[in-house]
């Protein structure tokens, strides 16, 4: 069992000419595998077991990440059910020479813990224990009834 700020994951991915659409920005069907991926490691991290994902709930794209730039993708476990948990997952835009950062993609997705027969098994309640925690899981529950 996790706390929420154990759950947190941050990925790098430099946007490359086979990443991209017609218009040399990151394909949204690549970003929302990316956040996928990650999104599913974080619910891992928690309920140490295999999770499979069961529903994208809101899936937001700001802006285009361009190539040639980092796609930044930051994923945490915010929330579970008796089998299920809630992971908010961003994406940004991230300047490669200087660093500089702009959130693209907002998303919550909510992944199924699974047992070795690939079915539903339970998961544990997440741990708040600092202010960390409490503020991620505040932003994800703001971000989740304004979307």
């Amino acid at each position: 069992m996790a706390t929420i700020s154990e759950t947190r994951i941050e990925n790098h991915e430099r946007v490359q000419p086979n990443d991209t659409n017609n218009y040399s920005s990151a394909h949204g069907g690549k970003i929302v595998k990316w956040m996928d991926e990650i999104g599913a490691m974080s619910a891992m991290r928690h309920a140490g077991t295999t999770c499979v994902t069961a529903r994208i709930n809101s899936l937001d794209f700001r802006r285009p990440i361009p190539q040639g730039d980092i796609c930044v993708i930051d994923s945490y476990a915010y929330a579970t059910g008796r089998t299920s948990i809630r992971v908010r997952i961003t994406a940004s835009s991230e300047a490669p020479r200087t660093g500089e950062r702009e959130q693209t993609t907002d998303s919550y997705f909510v992944y199924v813990a699974v047992d070795d027969e690939h079915e539903p098994t339970t998961v544990p309640e997440l741990t708040v224990e600092s202010d960390m925690d409490r503020e991620l899981r505040e932003a994800a529950i703001d971000g989740e009834t304004d979307g």
